[in-house]
């Protein structure tokens, strides 16, 4: 029986390198965005059925995974893909914003693992994965609601790591410390040829750390761009 994976916070970026290569791999792929009107064209070309969802919502979270449950069963693999930045200074950044980006970054990570590892220990199986940022280990000038929101997000994965990899459920937490090329970014000019991550060779990481065997578990890594200074 294929596998049904999960991507929440789903995009053009990182999230459609995931899904393109966990289609190719046979697996049956959902898709959650709060907007799924972006994801047609990816839908169309990959299968995956599109879900509309606010991360950062209990109740919606809920839905989420009573209608993946619904349409395509209980997920085997789950990534928690969104995050939300608001740049600015400690003394001017709208505090009400960065309430919002950290429910988008930490608090809906925990929303969708707890959903995620209700299904997961009843299987007796899973693997729940998180995107992670630079922000996740330090922090940046004028960019403390991100490194607050990655912060806890990393947190979590690492309490969920102890929590849940005893019953054969997985946690992962993805570093990336880097940009990830994108069309049409003017980023990738200016830092050259391999001064940005490919987002195919990222989704291959993610594939393969869902794939570790369980004597050799990773909780986490961490991936960068071959010109990328630490």
């Amino acid at each position: 029986m294929a596998e049904i994976a999960l991507i929440v916070g789903a995009g053009s970026g990182l999230s459609a390198a995931l899904a393109r290569l966990f289609a190719k791999e046979g697996m049956r792929v959902a898709l959650a965005a709060r907007d799924t009107q972006k994801l047609e064209g990816l839908c169309a070309e990959t299968g995956a059925r599109a879900f509309a969802c606010d991360a950062s919502r209990p109740d919606a979270v809920a839905a989420l995974f009573q209608a993946v449950e619904r349409e395509l069963g209980p997920p085997d693999l789950v990534v928690y893909n969104a995050g939300q930045r608001v740049p600015g200074s400690i003394t001017e950044v709208d505090a009400l914003a960065v309430q919002q980006s950290l429910l988008n970054t930490a608090y809906g990570g925990f929303l969708v693992a707890q959903q995620a590892a209700r299904r997961m220990l009843e299987k007796g199986r899973g693997t729940l994965l998180f995107t992670g940022a630079s922000a996740s280990v330090k922090g940046y000038p004028r960019s403390a609601a991100f490194a607050m929101g990655k912060f806890g997000l990393r947190g979590l994965a690492q309490a969920l790591a102890r929590e849940l990899q005893p019953m054969n459920i997985h946690v992962g937490h993805v570093v990336i410390d880097g940009g990830v090329r994108r069309a049409g970014d003017p980023r990738a000019a200016a830092r050259g040829d391999d001064g940005m991550l490919e987002p195919d060779a990222v989704a291959r990481a993610y594939l393969e750390l869902h794939r570790q065997h369980r004597s050799a578990w990773s909780w986490e890594i961490e991936l960068r761009p071959w010109r990328e200074t630490f």
